[in-house]
């Protein structure tokens, strides 16, 4: 090979390279990540909302920034981004393994997310869809991060409010309140009877001790009734959906368990509104750092925030 074929043979490899760098997702692993800011503080995240988990999440390298070094956290979530987050978040028992050579065929050898996809389907944070495809570059609804999460991890959820009913039990039967309802009727002799029977009468109670008086049961002052107090059942999760979110109804019927959990794990996002839950819609990168960081706040892997802190507003706290 000439010196001038090596010339454009390099001159070629230099193209490919930097078209494949100039569309690397902006949560490729943190060894391959350049510019990233010393202070992990993103100029255009200053005044967004979940600035605060973004920061704290950069600290601890498990979210980067684009080789401009900004975060860009309005902008949607996608699939290879989502399997990197988790590969940098979690570490889970494998669930399954897989086989050798059966790489999905949209994921080619060498993809910035090459390992992170492996990672979190074996860890069943992840899967694919049929004719062996990840589809990395799909973006992830909000209500998919959560089932994910909720579906894979011990999410520690309080004991629900115990829903109690004091119930007014009917007063007890006396003998008194008996003999109230129901009068003795008179037992009725024939004259000449009782006439025959007096003697008899007379000998049987000279036998009879004389009666002692029974006291009174003691009776609780009026206004003091006695109560019982009964503990329904927990809610149900559509129960528990339906009393946080306005738009409970546009959960899909699988993902509702896993909203529920994680909602009453404290793990949920959202907004600007806390009853808009918005589950089919994309995710962004700026909310999910929040749901992330919400989720090692409850594996007490992390500080949750200060509760002075304005993000902090938008985390919709179980009840």
């Amino acid at each position: 090979m000439t010196n001038l074929s090596l010339f454009y043979t390099g001159m070629s490899l230099l193209t490919v390279g930097l078209t494949a760098g100039s569309i690397i997702p902006l949560l490729q692993p943190v060894s391959a990540q350049v510019n990233q800011p010393t202070n992990t503080v993103f100029p255009d995240t200053e005044n967004y909302w979940a600035q605060p988990y973004i920061a704290r999440l950069a600290e601890r390298n498990i979210v980067t920034g684009y080789p401009d070094g900004t975060y860009r956290p309005r902008q949607t979530l996608e699939r290879d981004e989502f399997a990197a987050i988790v590969m940098q978040t979690f570490t889970q028992p494998t669930e399954r393994q897989i086989p050798s050579g059966s790489v999905y065929d949209d994921v080619p050898q060498g993809y910035w997310a090459e390992e992170a996809i492996q990672q979190a389907y074996q860890m069943g944070f992840m899967k694919g869809y049929p004719g062996n495809v990840f589809r990395p570059r799909q973006e992830v609804s909000k209500v998919e991060a959560i089932v994910s999460l909720a579906q894979n991890l011990n999410l520690a959820t309080p004991l629900p409010s115990p829903s109690a009913r004091v119930l007014q039990p009917v007063a007890p039967s006396t003998p008194a309140s008996r003999a109230k309802r129901r009068p003795m009727k008179p037992l009725l002799f024939p004259l000449a009877s009782t006439t025959l029977l007096q003697p008899f009468v007379s000998a049987l109670a000279s036998t009879i001790p004389p009666a002692v008086a029974t006291p009174a049961p003691v009776t609780p002052p009026a206004g003091t009734p006695k109560t019982i107090t009964v503990i329904d059942p927990p809610l149900s999760s559509a129960a528990v959906v339906n009393q946080y979110y306005e738009d409970a109804n546009q959960i899909p019927p699988y993902a509702i368990d896993e909203v529920a959990n994680a909602t009453l794990a404290g793990v949920v996002p959202n907004h600007p509104s806390l009853r808009m839950l918005n589950p089919t819609a994309t995710i962004s990168r700026g909310e999910t750092a929040a749901l992330i960081y919400r989720v090692l706040v409850n594996q007490g892997r992390v500080e949750p925030l200060p509760g002075n802190t304005s993000a902090t507003k938008y985390i919709v706290e179980p009840r």
